[in-house]
């Protein structure tokens, strides 16, 4: 599969390595360009790309970026594509944003009012970059962590939740877009490493 990572960030670059590792095509984009990924590209063996390119060319387009800067990305590209919302607002850092602080959007129904005609999808962002990096393990072995996986296309949720599962964790199916702010900061399932059953239990609190 083509995947696209924008972002180049602690969760950014362990994806792009764990995605190359696990033998998909990958090509990474940040808003400082193509060669300040030089070498990120040669350790993974991704493409450094521009974020238009990456958006292009990507059948799935992860988004691992400070959530300000969301908006700066052009939505045109991103039509028609998987895009995964692995991004997290916080007020403090982002700035206030009313509808998302008032709880009238979830922070992934912001972004996919932003890139319209885009099938946004909720994940990856209620794990840390190191669990990511590592955290993956074969079915069956114990310990393996589940993430929740929201959003509103079934057929792009399916194609995100077999990527969560081929990077060797347990998918879980969190619902729609609106539902995903049960998987953001300050929730039971933010940064707790969970298995099935106890995230299943932790998106119902």
């Amino acid at each position: 599969m083509r995947i696209g990572i924008v972002g180049s960030g602690k969760v950014g670059g362990a994806l792009t390595r764990r995605f190359r590792e696990i033998g998909h095509d990958v090509a990474v984009a940040n808003r400082r360009g193509p060669e300040s990924l030089r070498p990120l590209a040669d350790q993974t063996g991704a493409t450094a790309a521009t974020v238009n390119e990456v958006a292009e060319k990507s059948d799935v387009v992860v988004l691992a970026i400070p959530f300000r800067a969301v908006t700066d990305l052009p939505a045109k590209p991103f039509a028609g594509k998987i895009v995964v919302d692995a991004n997290n607002y916080y007020a403090e850092r982002d700035g206030e944003i009313e509808d998302i602080d008032d709880r009238a959007v979830s922070s992934s129904r912001w972004v996919a009012d932003h890139f319209e005609g885009a099938r946004v999808v909720k994940a990856f962002n209620n794990v840390s970059a190191p669990r990511l990096a590592g955290g993956g393990k074969p079915h069956g072995e114990p310990g393996r962590i589940a993430l929740p996986v929201a959003g509103d296309d079934t057929a792009a949720k399916q194609v995100v939740e077999g990527l969560v599962d081929e990077l060797g964790f347990d998918p879980v199916d969190a619902g729609t877009l609106d539902a995903s702010w049960r998987q953001q900061p300050g929730t039971p399932v933010y940064l707790t490493d969970l298995p099935v059953e106890k995230l299943r239990t932790g998106l119902k609190s």
